[in-house]
C-alpha cells in the first residue's frame, strides 16, 4: 500500500477530522489525497504558524487536528508550539517533510535541516524520523500516543521515505 494511503488510514483510525497543510513538493501527493477525501476537513494554510492556530481552533471546537508541513518553517512555529499548543495541552500530530539532507537541491533547505531536530528537542517535542515506506506503519501508534497524552509530536518524513512510497 502506498505511504500516502497508510497515512490517511492512520489519520482516520485515530479519528482525525481536521487537517491543515502548507504546500511542499514532497508532500504534494498526500496533500492531494487529503484534499479529495471526504473524511477530512482540509483547510490549506499559507504559513505553518497560521496552521497551528487553525489546528488549535479545530481542537477547541471538538475536532482532532493534524498539520502537514515542511521542516524549514519549524523556526517560525516555535512560539505557537510553546505558548499555544503545549500550554493548552493540545494534541497535534505534525507530519513534516524533512528537507535539506544529502541530495537536497535547494541550498537554503540545508541550513534548517541542521537545526530541525535540535529545535524540536529543545521544546520537548517527541520526534520520529521516517526513512523507508514501511516506517509509515508506525504512524498509527504515534497518533494514538499524541491524542492520549495531549501532546504534539513531530514525524519527519525524508526524501528517501517519499521516494520509496
Amino acid at each position: 500500500m502506498p505511504a500516502e494511503d497508510v497515512i490517511l488510514d492512520s489519520l482516520t483510525k485515530n479519528r482525525v477530522e481536521f487537517v491543515t497543510t502548507v504546500p511542499c513538493k514532497q508532500l504534494a501527493g498526500v496533500i492531494e489525497k487529503i484534499d479529495n477525501d471526504k473524511r477530512f476537513m482540509h483547510v490549506p494554510s499559507n504559513k505553518e504558524d497560521e496552521g497551528m492556530g487553525l489546528c488549535a481552533g479545530a481542537y477547541m471546537g471538538g475536532k482532532r487536528p493534524c498539520i502537514i508541513m515542511q521542516n524549514t518553517a519549524i523556526g517560525v512555529t516555535i512560539n505557537s508550539l510553546v505558548t499555544l499548543i503545549q500550554y493548552y495541552n493540545i494534541p497535534l500530530p505534525m507530519l513534516i517533510s524533512y528537507r535539506g539532507e544529502v541530495g537536497e537541491r535547494v541550498a537554503c533547505q540545508v541550513e534548517m535541516a541542521v537545526h530541525t531536530k535540535a529545535l524540536l528537542a529543545q521544546i520537548n517535542i517527541p520526534t520520529y524520523h521516517f526513512h523507508h515506506a514501511d516506517d509509515a506503519l508506525e504512524l498509527d501508534g504515534i497518533l494514538n500516543h499524541s491524542f492520549m497524552a495531549k501532546k504534539p509530536v513531530a514525524v519527519l518524513m525524508d526524501a528517501g521515505f517519499w521516494r520509496a512510497s
